[in-house]
């Protein structure tokens, strides 16, 4: 399963997109995500299509890594194309048999809907969790949210927790995986039967799973208290952030990308069909 969900897993590399700072990166992530509920029509997403592409060659990663991530979100992405494809009218019927009507409207609209999945889980792989160390994520996060400190908000221990929580996603599947192995070598059966019996054969494999993860907490919590962590206050950092042209140059860069994709919502919409 391992193999399948990369979700959360940080692949080394030497890029461009991997040497920006990583406050600029989780900045052009939001902008970039706005980008894309912004677009509207199909000239839109053919830019936004394209540069993702671009993207994804400047890292380095395998496009297979990429789409292998989108496994878990498989049912909800074919779940939401199936209700575009048969529930939105339009103009323009393609195919009608009894009480199913398919329209030009609606096959667009689904193809559409589900290439905005596909991006939005792509700018998030590919300026966060492939190309972002855990530690690197932490401090940025912890120093774009300082600001809340005034308000009491603990905001390093919320950026610890956030990091721990996505460094574990990749651990906690390799888990899984091991004790539905072990559980098949003893006769147990996942595959067969109705959604009642299914669910009964997951107990045997949450309840190892939770006492597992407990465990790795507690180890995880010990380890830390003898390196004498006590939270953020008066904790220094080896390596402190630091912003460079390379990296406002690309933050620009998306930027004209956003006022590119309103541009072609207005001035050419080849087909705007989402609402």
């Amino acid at each position: 399963m391992k193999s399948d969900i990369t979700f959360g897993q940080y692949v080394e590399g030497n890029s461009v997109i991997h040497r920006l700072d990583p406050r600029v990166k989780i900045v052009i992530s939001l902008v970039y995500i706005v980008a894309i509920f912004l677009a509207k029509s199909v000239t839109a997403f053919i830019l936004l299509t394209v540069s993702s592409a671009v993207f994804v060659v400047m890292t380095g990663i395998s496009p297979r890594l990429i789409l292998r991530s989108m496994k878990p979100l498989l049912f909800i992405i074919i779940f939401t194309a199936v209700i575009n494809l048969f529930f939105m009218t339009g103009e323009n019927p393609v195919f009608e048999w009894r009480f199913i009507h398919i329209y030009r409207e609606g096959i667009i609209n689904a193809c559409l809907i589900v290439l905005r999945i596909v991006l939005l889980i792509t700018a998030t792989s590919v300026f966060l969790t492939y190309t972002t160390t855990p530690l690197a994520l932490t401090d940025a996060l912890e120093q774009l949210l300082s600001p809340l400190k005034k308000l009491h908000v603990p905001v390093h221990e919320f950026s610890m927790m956030m990091t721990i929580a996505l460094r574990f996603i990749p651990t906690l599947i390799d888990e899984t995986q091991k004790i539905i192995n072990a559980q098949t070598a003893r006769g147990a059966d996942f595959t067969s039967g109705g959604l009642i019996k299914r669910g009964k054969a997951l107990v045997p494999i949450l309840i190892p799973l939770f006492i597992s993860a407990f465990r790795r907490a507690d180890e995880l919590a010990t380890a830390m208290e003898c390196r004498c962590y006590t939270g953020g206050e008066g904790r220094t950092r080896m390596n402190t952030l630091k912003s460079k042209p390379k990296d406002w140059v690309f933050f620009f860069c998306i930027l004209l990308l956003t006022a590119g994709i309103v541009l072609l919502n207005i001035f050419f919409p080849l087909y705007t069909v989402l609402k």
